[in-house]
């Protein structure tokens, strides 16, 4: 099979972080591409400092502070992301490298169906959170035409170099903030995208496992020459699964060594952004721009929240499925020798693939659920205290 299975997960992340030029750098990297991918990441970690600015300008106020934090909180998980993307570069290119390795290359259509199939389900995922984010920063430049009609104001409340009464400081302004959260968002969806899309490979090539076990021949209507072949066939097919399994252990701990900072930062800056947007849902008119500029955008940081705690849960399910599966297949019409290296293999392969945030917190559908939970904890007490 010419199937590329790095293409295949990525090359939507990849196309993204290319042209926005965080992607992983060429060896002959030339000058002007170093200056255009540094300026890129300067404009992220500018416009979070503004943010930090005014922050302290505004401290003691919470209805300001909660208007601000929010966004704060975002741009902070971004430019962490980024900065973790760029120290562990050398996990992400031994990822990719595993990803294309001959041991997870597809053997007949069915694998290769297989991967296609979960590629799509998570390229669909991260698709529609970047059409909804999008929706989003869209909504956020619309805030300052109808929300403050007739005075200058800029899309977000931070701190500027410039002022919104100067015509020509105005619109740099506007542009500044607009194109920069724009680009954030997009910056998100590539980082997410390797991130969870590897954890799907994962999923996937579990999948293939079992493809493989299944495919284990019946030998009780064979001749005894042909029984032979098989039962060695056979065999070597078990082999092969445990050589699988032992490969996607290494490769889904890899993930976990290079993202496990990064999603410990999303689980707990997911708490902060989801306790600040409701707070500010409850003193915003519902007919106003911003409203429903904040609605949306808790949706999508609810639902990236999911996708990342969904991603972990299909690895751990689809692990826990595996040793169901394995005794599912035609053993008991094998040879001992097939027999005890499929008992050891049980026993092996009855431990799930967990993938954990800080190597502590195992991303599940409870974590999720968690989440929400202590996000309306904080919530209620900051509620009150306002």
């Amino acid at each position: 099979m010419s199937l590329c299975s790095e293409d295949l997960y990525l090359n939507r992340a990849k196309f993204v972080m290319k042209f926005l030029g965080v992607w992983i750098q060429p060896e002959n990297e030339s000058i002007i591409q170093q200056i255009y991918r540094y300026f890129m990441i300067f404009l992220q970690y500018l416009f979070l400092i503004f943010q930090i600015i005014y922050i302290f300008q505004v401290w003691g106020d919470l209805d300001v502070v909660s208007q601000a934090s929010y966004l704060l909180f975002t741009q902070a998980c971004l430019c962490f992301k980024v900065t973790v993307f760029h120290l562990n570069i050398g996990m992400i290119k031994e990822l990719l490298k595993q990803m294309n390795s001959e041991i997870f290359m597809p053997k007949s259509i069915v694998q290769e169906n297989i991967l296609k199939l979960q590629a799509a389900r998570i390229k669909n995922l991260l698709l529609a959170f970047m059409i909804s984010s999008q929706l989003t920063c869209g909504m956020w430049a619309l805030k300052p035409l109808f929300d403050d009609a007739g005075s200058r104001k800029f899309p977000f409340d931070m701190w500027m170099p410039v002022s919104p009464e100067r015509s020509p400081d105005y619109h740099f302004g506007y542009a500044f903030q607009l194109l920069t959260i724009c680009m954030s968002a997009y910056m998100y969806f590539g980082v997410d995208s390797v991130a969870l899309s590897s954890v799907i490979f994962g999923c996937a090539q579990i999948d293939i496992i079992k493809d493989k076990i299944l495919s284990v021949q019946p030998v009780w209507n064979k001749r005894s020459t042909e029984a032979t072949e098989t039962l060695r066939e056979n065999y070597k097919t078990l082999i092969d699964c445990i050589k699988h399994h032992q490969a996607i252990t290494i490769f889904t701990d890899l993930v976990e060594n290079a993202y496990h900072t990064y999603l410990l930062f999303q689980l707990m800056g997911s708490v902060g952004i989801i306790c600040m947007s409701a707070l500010r849902l409850l003193v915003l008119d519902w007919r106003s721009v911003q409203f429903f500029s904040i609605v949306t955008y808790l949706s999508v940081m609810i639902s990236q929240l999911f996708v990342c705690c969904w991603c972990g849960h299909e690895l751990t399910a689809t692990s826990e499925d595996l040793h169901t599966v394995l005794y599912k297949c035609i053993w008991y019409e094998q040879d001992v020798k097939f027999k005890r290296a499929l008992c050891f293999t049980m026993m092996r392969m009855s431990r799930p693939l967990v993938l954990r945030a800080g190597h502590y917190i195992a991303l599940s559908r409870q974590t999720f659920v968690a989440i929400l939970r202590m996000s309306y904890s904080y919530f209620a007490v900051l509620n009150q205290a306002q």
